[in-house]
């Protein structure tokens, strides 16, 4: 599942605000993607370490930065956060998990109330803080008609991807990420809501998370269907959008998270 379409800006601005003027010293990026990816690199940092959960896309993110994109001690690493080696005992001035909370389903299914004690052996005590951004799981029903158009693409996204015996992104309230924080020895220091704009780009981004499920589909009959109820939603979507005052839908939220490592 990709991304909002909305400014990542606004999250990656709120985790450097609530960094202020703190050393990033050496930094994890605990579910890479290039968006995270390409603001760590803008930061001044001593090193970093980027996870990710599929060899391929550990591939595309070496292609997409160049031989001049990492220094020696920077490394990207394909991995899974139920295995226990992973990273061994390596510790980190700050570590980020951008999204990793909705998207780890898909790769370690039920393990999203153990993720935060994983991660916590790799923030470096003392001084070590965790940022965390998500998505605000979307309500059953929407008042506004641009909001259901919303939820109408994210339900047939979700229902292409079961079809195609493959797992959904499962994401979870900011208040639970909250109580799951500090049961895992973290104290929240700062928490902010987003507001979400959903432009074209997550149109045809989900949209298209739908068309590349079709093949998996056996049913021929189910398939065609599909493909056509994706194309004239694509196209219902794009007309919305359109007529829409600022070329956007303005529904749910992201949020950002920031907290320290409680020892002692």
């Amino acid at each position: 599942m990709s991304t909002p379409s909305k400014s990542d800006d606004a999250l990656f601005s709120s985790i450097s605000r609530f960094h202020g003027k703190r050393p990033w010293g050496a930094v994890l990026d605990a579910g890479t993607g290039w968006h995270s990816l390409h603001w760590l690199r803008s930061l001044d940092t001593a090193r970093w370490t980027a996870i990710t959960g599929a060899q391929a896309r550990e591939t595309d993110l070496i292609r997409r930065l160049g031989p001049a994109g990492m220094r020696p001690a920077d490394r990207i690493v394909t991995g899974n956060w139920t295995d226990p080696s992973l990273l061994h005992d390596d510790v980190y001035d700050v570590v980020i998990a951008d999204y990793l909370l909705g998207a780890i389903d898909g790769f370690a299914p039920y393990f999203q109330t153990e993720l935060f004690d994983r991660l916590r052996r790799h923030v470096a005590p003392g001084h070590g803080r965790i940022y965390i951004v998500g998505l605000e799981p979307y309500p059953d029903r929407a008042p506004e008609p641009g909001g259901r158009l919303v939820l109408e693409i994210a339900r047939l996204r979700d229902a292409c991807i079961l079809l195609a015996g493959h797992r959904c992104y499962r994401e979870y309230p900011r208040e639970w990420v909250h109580r799951s924080l500090d049961r895992a020895g973290f104290d929240v220091e700062d928490s902010v809501a987003v507001p979400v704009v959903y432009r074209k780009r997550f149109v045809d981004g989900q949209l298209d998370v739908c068309v590349r499920k079709l093949p998996y589909i056996a049913d021929l009959a189910l398939r065609t269907s599909l493909k056509e109820h994706i194309a004239d939603l694509r196209r219902r979507a794009h007309a919305f959008l359109e007529l829409a005052p600022d070329g956007g839908i303005h529904f749910g939220s992201d949020y950002v998270i920031a907290a320290g490592r409680r020892d002692g």
